[in-house]
């Protein structure tokens, strides 16, 4: 048994430019029942709707949506956003002495679910308005009654660190070590600008800041707080997998004294961070539920197999698979060009690039910390630098996405894309970029009007369409959520060998990493002064000498392949490292 839900998408409805066909043909509308009505935007009457799924079809902007739910469901809803807009089920619950983790598609409420436990959000129980003494009752006798009782009664203190850090500089001017300061409740300013590597960072304007410190910033801010409760929506992006484990070492520290929940995309820290995890499922931007707790590994692995047991519930059609052993290293392989051993000098760094080759339709991992000279590789490779000796004399044409994405331009991503490859419209583009990529429903909108994740998906179908010899793609995982990140790497993949293009990734997502890459190259050294490249190695030598410099051991779930992060000191840490595995072990 299921009943319907009609959400209309308030942004893509535009009556002034639409012929109504969705009333014209709704049966209801022809009989009397006002079902459907054209005001500025479209309303849907559920109660009246029959679920012919006409208006759907008939809807030019793709505007409409009739979802049928299961029936438990009905009455249980937390909150929505006006007539016909999402609706969320269930929320998660924090606990004292844990790191709680969300986990789930983008659009499903994860964010959403936060705001209203941070008390940024009142839940009006998928009505219009409710009062506290409904919302209570609706709880009553669940483990979120007491918290959500303090929380209308004023009682919590919380202290949240925002999704899109990009908008920070935007509302605050001036000095980011004054900014930290002036939230310092807890007076552990020198304790967490020390743990999280800030020392420079405080010296300078928060406009001054890269994206990495910007986003080390915001968790320090958010941590600095005194509070009941820590809310942090996305922690990683921006920044590399050194400071992503430093950064959720502190949050642990944290979690000990007060409760934290953390909505994040990166598999592997959430892994390492969370004690449980909530997974949000549903149609993005139509319906989001929320399951009840599950320890971190079962709900990681259930997120993957994309079946949740205790639901009963079929979230995705394919599992996401990880390989054991990567296939692709035959020395056989068609070696496009070579490049020699290299040096390219500034005047306060300099890096230093073992010789190497690229083969024909292969993608090219490149992992290490920022600011270590990943972009200055790429740029001699394609002759945008000369290396100090000019050694390097390739010519090559290169596309590139770089690390951070703004929309430059107020144009339709229809156009934009257009105006890059004209064949963007052909069925080919659209299978094998536009579906994958899920920008069917982004091409009428303006690029300024993009999230930082739709931004990205666009970013990487750019650079993609053009026509190049490397494609080189910078950190094209962040503000994704898992299943884009692992459509993302299927897409790349199959792009690199059926085009016999050669593409590099930097990322610091190693569960991307892993999926994508059929060889990889380890950048070392210190940040902004110098930096090395190792030459392109297998996956196992080149993950091995990483993960060495950074001092953790990864191994194998059983169940679905996919790396995990060892405990610091347990005994598989230890003994994984005095083998000198630290990645693919095999006992």
């Amino acid at each position: 048994m299921s009943y319907r839900i009609a959400v209309v998408d308030k942004d893509r409805c535009q009556p002034k430019k639409c012929s109504h066909e969705c009333l014209k043909y709704c049966p209801k509308v022809r009989t009397g029942d006002e079902t459907i009505k054209i005001e500025e935007k479209a309303v849907i009457s559920e109660e009246l709707c029959v679920g012919c799924g006409i208006c759907v079809k008939k809807c030019p902007f793709k505007a409409i949506a009739i979802i049928g739910l299961p029936r438990e469901l009905e009455g249980k809803e937390v909150h929505r956003y006006g007539k016909n807009g999402f609706v969320l089920y269930n929320l998660p619950i924090p606990r004292k002495g844990y790191v709680v983790g969300l986990l789930g598609a983008n659009g499903t409420g994860k964010s959403t679910a936060l705001r209203i436990l941070s008390g940024q959000l009142k839940p009006n129980l998928g009505k219009e308005k409710a009062e506290w003494d409904e919302i209570l009752e609706r709880f009553s006798g669940t483990e979120l009654f007491n918290y959500l009782k303090e929380l209308a009664d004023g009682n919590i203190r919380v202290s949240v660190k925002p999704q899109y850090i990009e908008a920070i500089p935007k509302v605050y001017k001036g000095n980011a070590g004054e900014l930290l300061r002036r939230v310092d409740e807890r007076n552990a300013f020198d304790e967490i600008v020390e743990k999280l590597n800030l020392k420079e960072a405080v010296k300078r304007d928060i406009n001054e800041l890269s994206g990495g410190e910007l986003q080390r910033v915001a968790i320090a801010a958010c941590l600095l707080r005194e509070a009941d409760f820590y809310f942090l929506d996305e922690i990683t992006s921006y920044l590399d997998i050194y400071e992503r484990i430093n950064a959720a070492k502190v949050v642990k520290e944290i979690a000990d004294k007060k409760p934290v929940m953390v909505v994040e995309h990166d598999l592997a820290i959430l892994d390492m961070l969370t004690d449980f995890i909530h997974i949000s499922y549903g149609e993005p931007g139509v319906y989001g539920v929320i399951t009840n707790a599950k320890g971190t590994r079962v709900g990681i692995n259930q997120y993957l197999r994309g079946y949740l047991v205790e639901e009963n519930i079929r979230i995705r059609e394919k599992p996401i698979e990880f390989e054991v052993l990567q296939p692709r290293e035959s020395e056989l392989e068609k070696v496009v060009f070579e490049y020699p051993s290299f040096r390219k000098s500034y005047k306060d760094f300099v890096l230093e690039a073992e010789s190497g080759d690229i083969r024909e339709g292969e993608v090219i991992g490149i992992v290490g910390r920022n600011a270590t000279g990943k972009s200055t590789f790429v740029k001699v490779l394609a002759g945008v630098l000369k290396d100090d000796e000019e050694k390097v004399e390739l010519e090559l044409k290169v596309s590139y996405k770089p690390q951070y994405v703004k929309a430059d331009v107020s144009m339709q991503v229809r156009d934009f894309l257009r105006s890059i490859n004209p064949m963007i419209d052909s069925s080919y583009y659209k299978t094998e970029f536009v579906k994958p990529l899920q920008l069917e429903k982004l091409m009428d909108k303006n690029l300024d009007e993009l999230s930082g994740g739709e931004l990205q998906r666009v970013a990487i179908a750019a650079c993609l369409l053009r026509e190049a010899d490397i494609y080189f793609l910078d950190e094209p995982s962040a503000h994704l959520d898992v299943e884009q990140r692992a459509e993302v790497s299927r897409l790349l993949k199959r792009f690199a060998m059926n085009n016999s293009k050669s593409v590099f990734v930097v990322d610091h997502d190693i569960y991307l990493i892993d999926l994508i890459s059929d060889r990889l190259i380890v950048f070392s050294g210190i940040p902004g002064v110098r930096g090395k490249a190792s030459k392109p190695m297998s996956m196992r030598d080149g993950m091995n000498k990483f993960l060495a410099e950074l001092g953790i051991t990864f191994r194998r779930d059983e169940e679905t392949k996919r790396p995990r992060v060892n405990k610091l000191g347990s005994r598989l840490d230890r003994e994984q490292k005095a083998a000198g595995e630290y990645y693919y072990y095999f006992r």
